[in-house]
């Protein structure tokens, strides 16, 4: 048969046996061919199992047609596993269910894409949880984790994965079930046990003792003075040996109380030397980091590097207690002590994104995985360190290391140069060498993501030709027809294979905006993707707002990793091969709510608002756009010409039939209702204002108030009460001349080129205002004008000079009134922070200041799913609502009677209003009500 009757078959075959989806489109293949690692394996299909009989249905029609297999949890791993060539069992779509939960034996049931911290919450009711606890924590799976043999900060306290599992289910190629547990045989493939038994003297001398030796098979697990634990030896197995379906994992004791000790240290090799004097202290964690990794060092000692020790206790006057004991017993430069829990996460969140942060330098060069987490015994942590710096120096590389210093776990992200044919061979040099360094310290080639393809082809260098050669007979054992991810771990593939920048082009792409943090390669760009996926979280952390749509619909596609992942294989054209008009990118980028959320909370800032603007601007160019792009794209136009006839509009809107006619041939939602349009402009009223009486033009005391679209012809009300608080703070307001528009409608549908012609014009009208600080209310105007103007205008100093001057009314507040007092409200506040605001102009300003009006509450994070027109486009409806319905309706339906709801965004307040019946203002709204006798001219 020819390649295609044969993926035919397969697809017929596979569709028969499994009641999951089977995926074999170019979008399903694309999303899967890499995972967080250096390496791009394209897979023939994707199947998504709905249970255990699935999986090994599909096991079985792919061992009949000869056809590889890799399982696959939430693509996070750092060594090349999660990817592969045959067909890709996604365990994350459905096999989500925590089958049982014992407090009273603490073990819990699960199936293999239960995300890890769906298991933590289940188990903290009982005061549990599960001890390991990689930094993906907030979507790896624990299928994965068995995979992976995965670890975390606290294996200190409470081990690897393996060390915290029971029993296993696993189905083989083919199809066949094992149960494997401790203790006893049963359950073993055939010859498994002989094996062992005729390999005792190796078994016993072949592997070194360390708490993180994740490299290789664990194959004196089988030791009969060891059980044999037949789970022990499958964990770490990178999906070669078979597909857990089914794992009983244990659970601990977690403390009631936390307190985390800050150790500063002069460099990082004297906190690795000071780590293994800690442990009899039987902290919680041990965790290390440099400062070349931390860009604000906010509530760190002072220090070079730092050890986070947190320690437990059955109080909070405990858990202290026991972290001012390691204070004194430790030598450092300096310490704290932190039992607020807001403060530990904050200084946790340093160190959980690190895994993103160093993909990184502080220049702004790229930096990869490959020799991520090696480990050596804690003891020889600090000479090691110093020898690894000393071998980056002489390759002339850079790395940032952090990681389990309790362990003697290092992770690090290095400088290669993966885009030559000399970077390549300069990153094969050092990993050789750098495997030799690690041996002669008595380390684990990994200590916790595994080998993979990033090291398993200097496995030798570790355990000898050997023992090596007994892993490829082990594995046998379990898989005789090598179908379960072939090329890991038992004869893998070169560490220099595969490389995932090998299929992008090798000159800068022709694009748009000017992608200053990526030297203007947009090739660059979508790099910045590395897949730790935190963009996969099921709940942001915090106020976080990343990724909305991929929480309303589970779907990889509309993860910020899942379109960077698109736009990887678009530039690459091998599975996406119809460059900048593909239909999987716009498919996929049309859920993108384009909220900027991911150019804060992704940890290597990935910006796919401006990807989707970028990738909008040239599948559409020279081509008919959908009716909402000529609508709401082109909107600050529209509402100019509608102004002088906004009654009759606004009644010919309030018949059914012509709005319905209306938002059919725009574009627009059937539900959606279309907003009012206000009888007087805000630059009208301004312009009648001013005419009534002199205006005072003092220095300083001047300050540019910006009539963006929404809230000139929309909700002029904002502007109004904003000048009232600017003049009760001795302010001037003046405005930008006629007709200024920041472009946003423009950008946010990839109209770029028409963007680009009213940022220009926006620049000349400026006049005398260019330069002045520039007070903007609609937090998403405020945020193109800070980062999309400069950016599509590189070349214009003028840009960079508007997009400097801008603040929000708190922020100016706060710079140029530092001592006006607000008026005291005393009253409680819900809302939701605009997303714009949270991702580039940040909401600390407000925050003081609605503390100093006595306005008390948490406005809740994420999106409220309206984003300007997205929310309004046919076909969003349901997405829309469920982004609301995520954080913001619930915080405004659980708020107690008599509190005001805040949205600074016109967005929120529409959506609020539509969905929920609820009236929000905009924060100067609030100020303006509590002013009395401030104002010479009425609002």
């Amino acid at each position: 048969m020819t390649d295609e009757q044969t993926r035919t078959s397969l697809v017929r075959a596979l569709s028969g046996a499994v009641r999951g989806e089977v995926e074999f489109d170019a979008s399903a293949r694309a999303l899967m061919t890499m995972d967080a690692s250096n390496y791009r394996r394209v897979p023939l299909g994707v199947v998504a199992p709905r249970d255990a009989d699935d999986i090994a249905a599909a096991l079985a029609v792919c061992r009949a047609h000869e056809v590889p297999v890799v399982p696959r949890g939430g693509g996070t791993s750092i060594a090349g596993q999660a990817t592969g060539t045959g067909v890709v069992l996604d365990l994350t779509r459905h096999l989500r269910s925590i089958v049982e939960l014992d407090a009273g034996a603490r073990t819990a049931v699960v199936q293999p894409g239960v995300i890890l911290d769906d298991l933590r919450r289940a188990a903290a009711p009982h005061g549990l949880t599960f001890g390991p606890d990689p930094s993906t924590h907030s979507r790896c799976t624990l299928g994965g984790m068995i995979g992976n043999n995965s670890c975390g900060s606290h294996s200190v306290a409470w081990g690897t994965t393996a060390d915290n599992v029971e029993v296993l289910t696993v189905a083989r190629y083919g199809g066949d079930t094992l149960r494997l547990g401790r203790g006893r045989w049963d359950g073993a493939p055939a010859g498994l046990r002989e094996l062992a038994d005729s390999h005792l003297a190796l078994l016993r001398t072949g592997f070194p003792e360390l708490p993180r030796r994740i490299s290789g098979y664990a194959l004196d697990a089988l030791l009969p003075e060891r059980g044999p634990d037949l789970a022990r030896a499958f964990c770490g197995s990178e999906g070669t040996l078979g597909v857990v379906t089914e794992a009983t994992v244990r659970l601990v004791e977690a403390p009631e109380a936390r307190a985390l000790a800050v150790l500063g240290y002069a460099d990082e090799s004297a906190a690795a030397e000071a780590a293994p004097g800690l442990l009899p202290y039987c902290p919680l964690t041990v965790e290390g980091m440099a400062a070349d990794l931390v860009r604000e060092p906010a509530g760190l000692p002072r220090g070079g590097a730092w050890l986070f020790v947190e320690t437990g206790g059955a109080t909070p006057a405990e858990a202290r207690a026991r972290a001012e004991q390691i204070l004194r017993a430790a030598d450092a430069v300096d310490a704290t002590v932190v039992t607020d829990p807001a403060g530990q996460r904050a200084l946790w969140r340093i160190r959980e994104d690190a895994s993103g942060t160093a993909t990184r330098m502080p220049d702004g060069s790229e930096a990869w995985p490959g020799w991520e987490d090696c480990a050596v015994p804690p003891a020889r942590l600090g000479p090691y360190l110093r020898e690894f710096r000393a071998l980056l120096t002489a390759h002339g590389l850079r790395g940032t290391p952090y990681g389990h210093f309790g362990d003697g776990c290092i992770h690090v992200r290095i400088d290669f140069d993966l885009l030559s044919d000399e970077g390549v061979a300069r990153f094969r040099r050092f990993s050789e060498e750098m495997a030799t360094l690690v041996v002669a310290h008595g380390g684990s080639l990994s200590g916790e993501h595994g080998d993979g393809q990033a090291r398993a082809e200097l496995l030798p260098r570790m355990y000898g030709d050997e023992l090596v050669a007994l892993f490829g007979r082990f594995k046998d054992l379990w898989d005789p027809d090598g179908g379960m991810n072939p090329g890991m771990l038992a004869r893998p593939a070169r560490l220099d294979e595969n490389l995932r920048f090998d299929v992008l082009p090798r000159r800068p792409v022709d694009v748009t905006f000017g992608y200053p943090h990526d030297d203007g390669d947009f090739s660059a760009a979508v790099r910045r993707c590395v897949g730790v996926a935190k963009c996969r979280a099921a709940r942001p952390p915090g106020a976080g707002v990343m990724c909305p749509s991929f929480r309303a619909t589970g779907e990889e596609e509309h993860s910020t990793r899942g379109r960077a992942r698109l736009l990887h294989e678009m530039l690459a054209g091998e599975v996406i091969t119809d460059g900048w008009r593909s239909k999987e990118v716009r498919d996929a980028l049309d859920l993108c709510l384009s909220c900027k959320g991911c150019r804060s909370d992704c940890p290597v800032g990935v910006d796919m608002a401006t990807y989707k603007a970028e990738f909008l601007h040239h599948h559409y160019r020279g081509r008919l756009r959908p009716a909402a792009h000529y609508v709401m794209g082109r909107l600050p136009g529209w509402l100019r010409l509608a102004a002088p006839f906004a009654p009759v509009l606004n009644a010919l809107a309030r018949i059914r039939p012509l709005a319905a006619l209306a938002k059919r041939l725009a574009g627009i939602a059937a539900e959606r209702t279309i907003p009012v349009l206000a009888g007087e402009t805000f630059t009208r009223w301004a312009a009648k204002r001013r005419r009534r009486g002199p205006v005072l033009l003092s220095g300083d005391r001047v300050v540019a108030v910006w009539p963006d679209t929404f809230t000139n012809h929309l909700s002029p009300e904002v502007g109004r009460a904003a000048v009232r608080v600017l003049e009760a703070a001795g302010r001037t307001a003046v405005y930008p001349g006629r007709g200024v528009c920041c472009g946003l409608t423009y950008v946010s549908t990839g109209q770029l080129d028409k963007a680009r012609r009213v940022m220009r014009r926006t620049l000349d009208r400026m006049g005398p205002s260019l330069g002045d600080p520039l007070v903007v209310l609609e937090p998403s105007c405020a945020a193109t004008l800070r980062t999309d103007l400069p950016e599509l205008l590189p070349d214009d100093p003028r840009a960079a000079e508007i997009a400097a001057s801008v603040r929000t009314l708190a922020q100016y507040l706060e710079e140029y009134a530092p001592d006006w007092q607000p008026p005291r409200l005393d009253r409680p506040v819900a809302g939701q922070t605009h997303c714009h605001q949270h991702a580039v102009l940040g909401d600390a300003a407000e925050r003081r200041l609605r503390a100093r009006a006595g306005l008390e509450g948490e406005l809740a994070g994420g999106c409220c799913g309206l984003a300007g027109n997205f929310g309004f486009e046919r076909g969003h409806w349901g997405v829309s609502v469920a982004c609301a319905e995520e954080q913001l309706l619930p915080s405004v339906r659980s708020a107690e009677p008599g509190t005001d709801v805040l949205a600074d965004g016109f967005s929120c307040r529409t959506q609020l209003a539509q969905l929920a019946g609820v009236r929000s203002r905009h924060l100067a709204e609030l100020l303006a009500e509590g002013l009395k006798g401030t104002d010479t001219h009425p609002i």
